[in-house]
């Protein structure tokens, strides 16, 4: 039997409806549960053929069960281990590589020294710091939010200099990113799950958070659904998220990616709404339910991207 677990913390409308929905397909041999723990032994494999996380962004000890899960053969939906090791600026980095079109953005180390450092710590940082070649790159209004993390936690909209210097000395001791803004003309978020289902979703991120899917827009160009579809399989192949959430502002009809790094996205049918919900819960069972059955026992069934993957060749040449 392959037991297809979610691991999955506060919320409750999307986990329950993707257990119904694998078990409704009554593939001979598959179910699907919660994920329940009673121990971790190092070394030792899970009962999960697949797990998909939900929840082990915010709490660590679910992170390092999920990397023995995975390290003893459980498919583990995102990558644990990649996801530990990604961040917003190395995504905008490698975003840029795959042609995505992005927002200048620098980043800035934190206002405060980072526990159990002292100025010493710093001396291969130059000071000061050329700011106004990077506020000239950035220009003014722009966004400053932190380099990992998500949620719209510490996201300041800044309209000049001064304003940077005020709120950064606020941000302690949080690494920041500095972009520019993207005044759009229109927004879209959109789902990618394994690699190859793509939903495209009508989006404001200056509504209130569950009026942001409720948008009345003109039907967009064909042309411009098929880039936005071109290059959110490019930035999730590239991650090797097989789960996630890209958005996209539309500024004279091209595409810049926005925050594309969303491995445990909002699903609750309260926020996207019914249609959304529906896709989504969805393709995360056939997604599950296909990773289980080219689930092998004792070996590595995750999902690495293509900087990964190709890094890896490379290093054999040497």
């Amino acid at each position: 039997m392959k037991k297809i677990g979610i691991l999955f913390g506060m919320e409750d409308t999307f986990p329950q409806a993707f257990i119904d929905r694998v078990n409704a397909k009554n593939e001979k041999g598959i179910i699907a549960e919660a994920v329940l723990i009673d121990k971790a032994v190092q070394n030792k494999p899970c009962d999960y053929a697949v797990i998909i996380d939900r929840i082990s962004q915010d709490v660590p000890f679910y992170r390092t069960y999920l990397k023995n899960a995975a390290l003893t053969g459980t498919a583990v939906l995102n990558n644990p281990f990649w996801w530990s090791a990604d961040d917003k600026y190395f995504n905008n980095c490698l975003a840029d590589t795959l042609g995505v079109p992005l927002p200048n953005t620098v980043i800035v180390p934190s206002a405060e020294h980072p526990t159990d450092t002292t100025s010493k710590s710093f001396r291969n940082l130059k000071y000061p710091l050329d700011w106004e070649a990077m506020f000239e790159y950035v220009g003014f209004p722009a966004y400053m939010k932190p380099y990992a993390g998500g949620g719209w936690k510490n996201v300041y909209r800044l309209e000049s200099r001064d304003q940077f210097w005020e709120i950064h000395r606020e941000t302690g001791q949080l690494v920041m990113l500095l972009q520019e803004e993207i005044v759009f003309d229109d927004y879209y978020r959109v789902y990618c799950l394994g690699g190859k289902a793509v939903r495209i979703m009508p989006y404001e991120p200056r509504n209130p958070h569950h009026l942001r899917y409720v948008v009345d827009r003109p039907e967009p160009s064909k042309k411009l659904m098929a880039t936005i579809k071109d290059y959110t399989l490019r930035l999730c192949k590239g991650l090797g998220y097989d789960f996630n959430t890209v958005e996209f502002a539309i500024r004279d009809g091209i595409p810049y990616a926005i925050d594309f790094g969303n491995p445990a996205p909002d699903a609750d049918i309260h926020s996207v709404g019914a249609e959304n919900f529906e896709w989504v819960v969805e393709e995360a069972a056939k997604m599950a339910i296909e990773y289980a059955k080219k689930h092998k026992d004792g070996q590595m069934n995750l999902t690495w991207g293509t900087f990964m993957r190709e890094s890896i060749e490379q290093s054999k040449r040497f």
